[in-house]
């Protein structure tokens, strides 16, 4: 959200705050009903109940603990996907239709996540980066300017690619529980010397892109500084290069990658934001 805000404010746009608090109340909605649906189906499927937990994997432990709550926790998801849907609707009568596809995208993420794209390999690897990088930095600066921009578009790609990381690796200590229970992963289906190669091409994509529009004048210079969190998705994958399967058991390592997909956007962020 504030990658897409920041680059409103760099063409000069008048941001309307209310607009930009029912973004975001809009986006966190479509969080916890992605999470509170896919803690759902993982216990339903018997999936809770085989995997390790670790800090980044496994998922919460809550409802194999409390099993009685599972309709409580679909209800709520479902409550959080009406309140998205509706904020999404108030938004398209406010800021025009243009803004329609990106919505009809992120619904059919968040509804197919769990049951669905888990079981396609590629579809599963690129899912996580195309909801919180593409379609809510790019809506965000849709809705806030009223228009269509190339520079939210560059710029989503940085957190399209840091946050397919962030899933592909958390995918590694649930193989052998993912794969229990139908699921396809992209570590499932090639093995993880190919998904620690997807890693390094995920990770130079993400930051070789930042120094293509430094120097095309694309963002200011001082975006430079965004690069400074490749030490903690280098770290990463130092690893996973080293652990595999047993990366969870070294949460330092699957931490390093969260810190480099919020990171790294906030510093982009506040540098095209500042100049």
């Amino acid at each position: 959200m504030f990658l897409g805000l920041s680059t409103s404010l760099a063409t000069q746009s008048q941001v309307n705050l209310f607009i930009f608090f029912l973004i975001v109340i809009g986006a966190v909605s479509a969080h916890i009903s992605v999470n509170m649906l896919n803690e759902y189906f993982d216990f339903k499927s018997g999936l809770d109940l085989k995997t390790e937990k670790t800090a980044f994997s496994g998922g919460s432990g809550v409802l194999p603990d409390n099993p009685k709550m599972a309709g409580t926790i679909l209800i709520i998801g479902l409550v959080f996907l009406i309140a998205t849907i509706f904020i999404g609707i108030y938004l398209i009568v406010e800021r025009g239709f243009q803004i329609l596809p990106i919505g009809i995208v992120g619904m059919v993420l968040i509804i197919t996540y769990t049951q669905w794209l888990n079981r396609f390999p590629l579809l599963c690897l690129i899912a996580p980066g195309l909801g919180f990088g593409v379609l809510m930095v790019v809506g965000t600066h849709m809705i806030l300017t009223e228009g269509h921009s190339y520079l939210p578009w560059l710029v989503s790609l940085v957190p399209f690619f840091l946050i397919n990381n962030l899933l592909l690796l958390n995918q590694y200590p649930d193989i052998k529980a993912d794969t229990s229970v139908g699921r396809n992963t992209f570590p499932i289906a090639f093995g993880l010397s190919k998904s620690n190669f997807v890693y390094t091409l995920f990770l130079m994509a993400a930051y070789l892109p930042i120094l293509i529009y430094i120097v095309n004048g694309y963002i200011p210079k001082l975006s430079i500084i965004a690069i400074i969190s490749i030490v903690f998705s280098l770290y990463a994958l130092h690893g996973a290069n080293k652990y595999t399967t047993r990366i969870g058991d070294f949460p330092q390592y699957l931490g390093a990658n969260v810190a480099a997909a919020i990171v790294t956007p906030l510093l982009l962020g506040i540098s095209i934001m500042i100049t």
